[in-house]
Parts: structure tokens; C-alpha cells; sequence
């Protein structure tokens, strides 16, 4: 197995970002430092991270949909101190954030042990759906602005995709989008002329947040695992 698709099924990191650590010269193969992520390996190569031991195992892959609260910031550390994401789980694997969500943003992220699966629910190419609520600045939000939104806005980056757009309420709207650029939520309603006052994610790839509080987090079951899967074009769960 490619060393660094071994790295994401250990559940280190996604294949991609598990790459940028094989060529940061942090992992170690028998030994000696291997900065080529295509090195071919197994569980019996005494493959170590930061010479930490490194093993795919038959353990079952664990999710856990966790409700972020603002202030939160979603990587597994933060060299600033912050309050990350992965200390609200009380978990005794080693997890990681799928995907981001704003420091001063709520609501649905999920964390996981399968580096397989957290990559392919981000990788653009599978355009998993994700939902927000936002509350925005310069209410009321009129129907140029929804149609702007609906059809695809430029931004400094690119045209977005056409988005799924909902009033909610005179300032407040539900927007379903399938890309996962850096605060595109936000700056999709600024290009409209609406600051946004607060958001909150309340669906990750057909998951949705219910009533999970703030600060919780639960377990999911075989069921809902397989479902994300399935959005995300992987085979059945590995057990």
C-alpha cells in the first residue's frame, strides 16, 4: 500500500494532507526518514509519525457528529492555544476534523479516525451538500440577492457553484452548497450586499445536527457511517 494512503486508512490524517507530512520529512519507515508518499508499505513496516507507531489494524472506524460551539477552532491542535474541536469528543482514538468550520461559526462538523473517508466527504470532486442558517446584516434580503445566490456569485477565487437558497426570515436565510472554499459562505453574502451576523451548519452530507446542544457530541451508528460512504462513493465499511 502507498504510504501515504496507508497514513489516511491509520486514520493520521486525510491522503492529501498525510502527502504534505511524508515531504515534511515528519514520518519514518524502519527507521529512516521516507519523504515519498508513494513508497510502498505494509503493517509490518514499523511505520512511526513524529516516532509515534503507525498501524491500520482491523480496529472499526469510528464518526462522531459534534456540535461546535463559536470559538472553536476545528484542527486537532492550535499552536495560539484556542480551544479545538477534537477536546470536545472524549474518544480513546485519535480523531480529526472532517473539513473546517469558522472559529466563530456553530453547528455540524464531524470527526473521525478513517483519513479515507474524511478525504473523499471534502474532496470537491464527490460535491457533498452542506447546509447553513445564516443571520445577516441589512435586512430585508430581497430577491435579486436570493437569485444572485441561486445562480452562482464570483468571488475573488472564482464563480461559486448555484446554490440552494431558502428565506427563512427577513434577515435570515438556509443556503445548501457542495463546494468548501475558506469562509465561501460568508463572502457569497457579503458579495449580495449582506455582512453575515452569525451561521451555523445544520446538515453535513445528508446528517443533519437535530438537536444535538452545543458542545455535545454523539456516536454514529453502522447505518449512518454507510450513508456517508455512499455520499461519498466509498464501499461498504470497513469493520
Amino acid at each position: 500500500m502507498r504510504l501515504a494512503k496507508y497514513l489516511a486508512h491509520a486514520g493520521v490524517a486525510s491522503r492529501r494532507k498525510a502527502e504534505e507530512i511524508v515531504a515534511a520529512g515528519r514520518v519514518t519507515v524502519g527507521g529512516k526518514v521516507v519523504r515519498d508518499p508513494a513508497r510502498d508499505v505494509d503493517d509490518s513496516s514499523d511505520v512511526r509519525v513524529d516516532r509515534a507507531p503507525v498501524h491500520v489494524g482491523t480496529g472499526r472506524q469510528v464518526v462522531y457528529a459534534v456540535h461546535k460551539p463559536a470559538g472553536v477552532v476545528s484542527t486537532a491542535r492550535d499552536p495560539g492555544g484556542r480551544p479545538v474541536v477534537v477536546d470536545l469528543v472524549d474518544s480513546d482514538v485519535r480523531l480529526y476534523p472532517v473539513g473546517r468550520l469558522d472559529a466563530d461559526a456553530t453547528g455540524l462538523i464531524l470527526l473521525t479516525n478513517d483519513g479515507e473517508l474524511a478525504h473523499a466527504l471534502t474532496h470537491p470532486s464527490f460535491e457533498v451538500p452542506k447546509t447553513y442558517r445564516a443571520l445577516v446584516r441589512n435586512p430585508p434580503i430581497k430577491e435579486p440577492a436570493l437569485r444572485a445566490l441561486r445562480e452562482g456569485i464570483e468571488l475573488d477565487d472564482g464563480p461559486t457553484a448555484p446554490a440552494k437558497v431558502r428565506k427563512i426570515g427577513p434577515g435570515e436565510i438556509e443556503l445548501t452548497i457542495h463546494e468548501g472554499r475558506k469562509r465561501q459562505v460568508k463572502r457569497m453574502c457579503e458579495a449580495v450586499g449582506h455582512r453575515v451576523k452569525s451561521l451555523q451548519r445544520i446538515a453535513f452530507g445528508g446528517l443533519r445536527l437535530g438537536g444535538l446542544a452545543e458542545g455535545a457530541y454523539r456516536r454514529l451508528n453502522e447505518t449512518e457511517i454507510q450513508r456517508l460512504r455512499d455520499v461519498a462513493g466509498l464501499l461498504e465499511s470497513r469493520r
